[in-house]
């Protein structure tokens, strides 16, 4: 396997005034983050607000009605009425279209995705689960991405699982085929949505220690979780979101030990 088939190209994700309501309830409300390539970015908040919706519009699984986001400067799930997707710097995206869905496919590819209950295909080996997004987004050969998907599972530990099913494993097992599956489509960021809550506490620190292992390894990753030393540990930046909005945000020293806002305060008084 070589370096380029193994290699990510960590990417810049910008959110933009993004807006996101379902009927009356207003989810998401002018969401403003910038994400630099290689960074870390943890995301608290109470439950409700909004921040697994927010991963879901990063990766248009989700439409905003007001907003955008970019990854790279390419506008994710829309371009611009009559023109391509690119972005041009300082200018706002204007009147937007909605791209095809293979097209956004396409671009779901470069957004790798880590939910909270795994979301194996439970009649593929744990091998073919992993090899089957690269053959499907990246066209590779079926030889190659098994290939790739052996290297990967002994990356997360679980070179000796690959021939079984995700019924054989256990929750922390399966999530790390999650993660090998993500890392398979050369992501230029990955999503973890709340990766260890559906875990009994006994497996949460062996996806975490994989986690970590992806932090240090100069990947974008942007990370919804309520595991507050994970949080310490691993963020270069903490976002803290409730009701929608951004409230705060900075290094873990800044958020955590010395928040601003009242609203941060009274949430970590009562999980830390």
């Amino acid at each position: 396997m070589t370096g380029e088939t193994l290699a990510i190209r960590p990417a810049a994700v910008e959110v933009r005034d993004v807006h996101k309501w379902y009927g009356a309830q207003r989810v998401l409300n002018g969401v403003e983050l910038t994400v630099r390539p290689g960074e870390v970015t943890v995301i608290l908040g109470p439950s409700g607000s909004g921040k697994s919706t927010l991963l879901r519009v990063i990766n248009h699984l989700e439409k905003p009605e007001i907003g955008h986001v970019s990854l790279n400067g390419e506008l994710i799930g829309v371009r611009r009425h009559g023109e391509r997707s690119e972005m041009v710097p300082g200018r706002r995206p204007g009147r937007l279209k909605e791209l095809t869905e293979r097209a956004i496919l396409a671009q779901r590819g470069r957004i790798g995705f880590v939910f909270q209950n795994f979301n194996l295909f439970p009649h593929l080996t744990v091998l073919d689960n992993v090899a089957a997004a690269p053959v499907a987004t990246r066209r590779l050969k079926r030889p190659e991405a098994r290939e790739l998907a052996r290297t990967l599972l002994d990356r997360v530990g679980l070179a000796d699982k690959a021939d079984a099913y995700p019924r054989q494993l256990s929750g922390g097992q399966q999530q790390r085929v999650a993660i090998a599956r993500a890392l398979a489509l050369r992501p230029g960021v990955i999503l973890f949505d709340e990766p260890t809550s559906a875990l009994d506490p006994e497996l949460v620190g062996e996806v975490l220690a994989v986690i970590k292992d992806l932090a240090t390894s100069g990947t974008t990753l942007i990370i919804v979780t309520h595991e507050i030393g994970f949080a310490r540990e691993v963020a270069d930046r903490i976002v803290f979101l409730d009701e929608g909005r951004v409230v705060e945000q900075g290094s873990p020293t800044e958020v955590l030990d010395h928040p601003t806002h009242e609203r941060t305060r009274d949430f970590l008084s009562k999980v830390l």
